[in-house]
């Protein structure tokens, strides 16, 4: 995942200006949360949540691939 440093805000100004988040949110897609200068939280616009937890069937498939090529003679040996 790819961070955006202009879309990084601490903690503290989150708690006391939340409306800045959710700008942020609204222009760059999403906002890191800050906590001790450590990423913490992810805001995302809930509409794009779906999209960032469901894989495509592309990838599935390249996983799928992968998986059956590495452990070919296993699945081999248990098809006897």
């Amino acid at each position: 995942m790819k961070i955006d440093t202009n879309t990084m805000i601490s903690i503290t100004e989150a708690n006391q200006n939340f409306s800045k988040v959710t700008r942020l949110v609204d222009e760059k897609g999403s906002a890191l949360i800050l906590k001790n200068n450590v990423p913490r939280y992810l805001v995302i616009d809930f509409s794009k949540a779906d999209e960032n937890s469901v894989a495509s069937n592309e990838d599935v498939l390249a996983i799928s691939k992968r998986l059956l090529d590495q452990n070919k003679e296993a699945y081999q040996e248990l098809a006897k």
